[in-house]
């Protein structure tokens, strides 16, 4: 009898989701969309290991914008250039929101640029932008502390003497470093064991986020708290690296001279002691931290991934490679280093490397947006509180504006001339309003990088370049690279 009864409750329970499901569709006009199972919503017809595929399936006989449920949060999806671009540039107040992503709420605690909305956003984003810029990002400042960091960069692959060698250890310190100048106000030897925690820290949890596990958790993210699993592992590290932060902040504290801020820290700090009495303020200790974590995390494994993919390119394309390295021969030379003037007269090598960026296709998905009110969109009425998620994969693949879409190609990036052009439909960092803050930073240090290697080295693989595998080895929010040994051998 008990039984019976606790059989009918349950019934009763997934009739009633089914009507709420049912009454929101009725009540305002959604995109078409799959029909979704009470609870888990259309969890089960996604594809585990990458979900944007099914999403782009889909889009193949429901249109541009569809509706789906991620367990019980009501997500929009769009598909496509056109829609992608009207949605965040045309329509980019509508769509500033950003999704409640559980696993970055968590390891944020609410707090910061990345998961914010409303004032807290503006007022974060402003002073980041404004404060970034005066520390030198996209300027000859920053173009130095680049250029210093990739003779580091060089002179430790020269040690591995054409030996192999893992590249992606070099290349996370490396980047980080340029990002910790920035942030810090420091670099961090190679040697340093912290540092080196750190980043494998980082790039745990971003492969944690990519698979499986990552996406399970941000659709059911009470459940999985309440069981085991490796979730607990990655934000115990969230508390290591939180707890990293802190000790830097008090270090800046200490030693704070408003009248000579050394860098973001800095001038957060001194912010937060003019506005302490505001108590609308959104500059206050959580922000700081979170801030802080979000610029840490988001300027190392993005860049360092895209290197070690472009590396994969060069080596499964060596007379790419060659032809690279003979435009750079001409223009630069092999001793000095390069600047960023020099990208215009390298059209060939901004093309491969813009190219990288569009095959890696580092975050499929994008960062969630967010509706914060019913929004009007092609006829379509998408309620308040609904995720939104632009498909960047199927702009950077989209046939229309893309000749070879599924394959590698420098021409989509250069007219008949052999001239640089550029292409609308180049979004790996998103568009609108809430695109990457890093993304003149991200660009100069690929650019810098990568001359300065290919200056000074010939890259090989030990079993040749057929065995280069340039298919993700994790595809989930994030494409990451497969890992091989590379062999770095001097040019001179």
């Amino acid at each position: 009898m008990e039984f019976s009864v606790t059989l009918l409750f349950a019934g009763l329970l997934i009739v009633l989701l089914c009507l709420v499901i049912v009454r929101s569709r009725s009540k305002y006009c959604l995109p078409p969309g799959p029909s979704a199972l009470p609870i888990i919503g259309n969890v089960l017809q996604l594809d585990k290991k990458a979900p944007f595929k099914t999403f782009l399936k889909l889009s193949e006989s429901l249109g541009p914008v569809l509706t789906v449920y991620l367990g019980r949060q009501r997500t929009v999806v769009l598909v496509g250039y056109e829609a992608v671009k009207e949605a965040l540039v045309d329509q980019a107040d509508d769509f500033t929101g950003r999704g409640p992503v559980p696993l970055l709420l968590r390891a944020t605690r609410g707090y910061g640029l990345g998961v914010s909305n409303g004032e807290r956003w503006r007022q974060l984003r402003r002073f980041t932008l404004t404060t970034l810029r005066d520390f030198g990002m996209g300027r000859k400042g920053m173009e130095q502390w680049t250029q210093e960091e990739s003779r580091h960069l060089v002179a430790r692959i020269d040690c591995t003497k054409a030996q192999p060698f893992d590249p992606q250890f070099f290349l996370s310190c490396t980047v980080s470093n340029v990002i910790c100048c920035l942030v810090f106000g420091q670099r961090f030897s190679y040697e340093d064991q912290q540092f080196n925690s750190l980043l494998r820290i980082i790039a745990d949890t971003l492969k944690f986020g990519s698979g499986p596990w990552g996406q399970l958790y941000n659709v059911f993210p009470r459940l999985m708290d309440m069981l085991p699993g490796p979730h607990h592992k990655v934000f115990a590290n969230f508390e290591k690296l939180r707890d990293f932060m802190m000790i830097k902040i008090q270090e800046h504290q200490d030693t704070l001279n408003p009248s000579s801020p050394r860098d973001y820290i800095d001038c957060f700090l001194t912010r937060l002691n003019q506005e302490k009495h505001n108590l609308a303020t959104e500059f206050h200790y959580d922000n700081l931290v979170s801030t802080v974590m979000n610029l840490f995390l988001a300027g190392t494994e993005t860049t360092s991934s895209t290197m070690r993919y472009a590396l994969n390119v060069l080596i499964r394309y060596p007379k790419i490679q060659e032809k690279m390295q003979q435009e750079i021969d001409t223009v630069i030379g092999q001793e000095r280093s390069p600047f960023m003037e020099d990208k215009k007269s390298l059209p060939f090598t901004d093309a491969v490397l813009h190219e990288v960026q569009r095959m890696m296709d580092i975050v499929p998905m994008s960062i969630p947006h967010y509706t914060l009110k019913d929004v009007s969109f092609r006829g379509y009425t998408i309620p308040k509180d609904t995720m939104v998620i632009p498909l960047l994969h199927s702009v950077l693949r989209e046939e229309k504006h893309w000749e070879t879409p599924w394959s590698f190609n420098p021409q989509h990036f250069l007219d008949e001339n052999g001239n640089f052009k550029n292409n609308p439909a180049f979004i790996p960092f998103s568009a609108g309003k809430r695109n990457c803050v890093g993304e003149s930073l991200a660009r100069m240090e690929l650019f810098l990088f990568m001359v300065s290697l290919l200056q000074r080295f010939t890259f090989s693989c030990p079993d040749g370049p057929d065995s280069v595998d340039l298919s993700p080895a994790f595809s989930g929010f994030g494409n990451l690279p497969r890992i091989y040994q590379f062999i770095a051998t001097p040019r001179w």
